[in-house]
């Protein structure tokens, strides 16, 4: 096959870094957050319920309208969304940057992620219609693999704006490739409108849906489960939910197609995509605030704490791709998130003032190497049990469900950890005579899980042993969480014949698996789909 001039595949590669750039910073924003977390409530004040929000606004936002967001670029046109997602998205992280108060963050947080969903969906659509077939499957792998990047790189790259300048940095430093990827987008086709049917019913029911158990979750430390707000907000929630459920069984268009999910694999695979996700999701919030709140690290020192990840991701993922190929993914599925719950496990040895090497380091290997198992087969049987004609659809399914996972897990782990911790709080100065200041300083403490502030030694000391309890009880239940995901794959996951590789997907696109080099497979002949989202791995 002819080349392409070389002005076409300079537009071409140009219409790639534009894509990446773009979606680098939805994917970035999602973890970078999290080691300016003690940054933010030091300024701008709240608990850890304001923490929690300014992840979880981002996080319920684009998860609940990722998939609508492929249909509005269908309908309006792929690049003129993008380039709507891109402005939003960089003039609500100048406002993050700017923000006064705590509800201003959240609120811009919120908006953030309306403008990720707009953006994620259309780099893809827009490299299915720049790059010809025999080019789109390497152009959309290295559009994975640079996105993975992003979002485990987000911590440390945190950290170090933290430490040298300020959290705010965190947010406007988006500013820069906004602008870029603008510039870039020029060269992107215009590409061709579609006429589709948009479920906003669906999207609203969603996102409701999502909203009310997740602020029932925060604020039930401070209101109480017998508060009518937390009450009404979790019954109306799981009622709407419902009402998603059944409105999509009936919708001509719907965002969520449910008869994919008669698949057997497809199901349990996104099952475990919601335990294994959900683990991973508690661990990377926990573990940056109680590192900075509580054992004393600077945002940078936490940020490279969990680097190892990304050098064991890298360098073996790759490797336990192919092995699944060969073997078949059930075992890999089974054994590697309880790997990686049993490294989350080793986290109940982490004391008030832990030593890196000795009892970090090695928490954090196990779990990444249970990872490392884990993500290439799990994206690829999830996708390769899709009919191709719902490949598109498996794949945004997938990702949004990732992300649900995380947006769930880290509001029911924060509701269990701050009661824990008041308890534990409690039940150390039951029997203790306390001054009228230590008795105000330990009120105050108990509503802030994770920190160790107090008016006097003792009070400092009652509310780090219940901040070390609390992080020991999130690690079980980030444990238990993942080894579920395992347990899951290995009771339901049927190893199928070869007809998906690593590489044949986006997702094994991010752990380095090669699409090009590849056998002719059952379904080599067909016609690929149009992803809508990236893959959850």
């Amino acid at each position: 096959m002819a080349s392409a001039p070389p002005a076409r595949q300079l537009h071409r590669t140009l219409t790639l870094v534009a894509c990446i750039v773009g979606s680098g910073m939805v994917f970035l924003d999602g973890t970078v957050v999290n080691v300016a977390l003690p940054a933010i409530r030091h300024e701008l004040g709240g608990g850890l319920a304001a923490q929690e929000w300014v992840v979880e606004g981002y996080l319920l936002s684009l998860s609940a309208l990722l998939l609508i967001g492929g249909s509005l670029g269908d309908l309006l046109g792929r690049r003129r969304i993008f380039a709507a997602g891109i402005v939003s998205f960089g003039a609500l992280s100048l406002v993050c940057a700017i923000a006064p108060t705590i509800d201003t963050l959240i609120a811009a947080r919120v908006l953030q992620g309306v403008a990720g969903a707009l953006l994620v969906p259309s780099t893809l659509a827009l490299l299915m219609d720049t790059f010809p077939e025999s080019e789109r499957g390497a152009a959309i792998g290295t559009w994975t693999a640079f996105g993975g990047v992003a979002t485990v790189i987000g911590p440390l790259g945190g950290g170090a704006l933290v430490d040298a300048a300020s959290w705010r940095w965190v947010f406007a430093i988006n500013l820069a490739p906004a602008v870029i990827t603008l510039l870039l987008l020029r060269f992107a086709p215009p590409g061709h409108r579609e006429s589709a049917r948009i479920d906003f019913t669906g999207a609203l029911l969603a996102a409701l849906g999502l909203a009310g158990p997740v602020f029932a979750l925060i604020e039930q430390p401070r209101e109480g489960w017998s508060s009518p707000l937390v009450l009404v907000a979790l019954i109306a929630g799981l009622a709407l939910l419902a009402a998603f459920l059944v409105w999509e069984r009936r919708a001509h268009s719907p965002m969520l197609p449910l008869d994919v999910f008669r698949s057997r694999n497809f199901s349990v695979g996104n099952g475990a995509t919601l335990a294994i996700y959900g683990g991973l999701g508690a661990f990377t919030f926990t573990l940056p605030v109680y590192l900075q709140q509580v054992a004393g690290y600077r945002a940078l020192q936490a940020g490279l704490s969990m680097l190892p990840i990304t050098v064991v991701m890298f360098a073996l993922s790759r490797r336990f791709g192919a092995l699944a190929d060969r073997a078949g993914p059930r075992l890999f599925m089974g054994l590697g998130p309880i790997a990686a719950g049993a490294g989350l496990l080793l986290f109940v040895r982490v004391n008030a003032h832990p030593s890196y090497v000795a009892d970090i380091l090695p928490a954090v290997l196990v779990f990444a190497l249970g990872l490392a198992m884990t993500v290439a087969p799990l994206t690829a049987t999830v996708l390769g049990a899709a009919d191709d004609r719902h490949a598109g659809v498996a794949s945004g399914i997938n990702n949004a469900i990732a992300r649900v996972a995380g947006l769930l897990a880290i509001a029911v782990v924060g509701a269990v950890i701050s009661g824990y911790f008041a308890s534990r709080v409690d039940g150390g100065v039951r029997h203790a005579a306390l001054t009228p200041l230590e008795q105000r300083s330990i009120a105050d403490g108990r509503r802030r899980p994770l920190t160790v502030s107090g008016s006097t030694p003792r009070v400092q000391a009652t509310l780090r042993s219940a901040s070390v309890d609390a992080f020991h009880l999130a690690a079980i239940l980030g444990a238990a969480l993942t080894a579920a995901g395992g347990l899951l794959s290995l009771a339901g996951i049927r190893n199928p014949r070869r007809e998906v590789r690593a590489g044949d997907c986006p997702g094994g696109a991010l752990v380095g698996a090669n699409r090009e080099q590849r056998p002719e497979s059952p379904r080599a002949g067909e016609r690929e789909a149009e992803p809508v989202g990236a893959g959850a791995g």
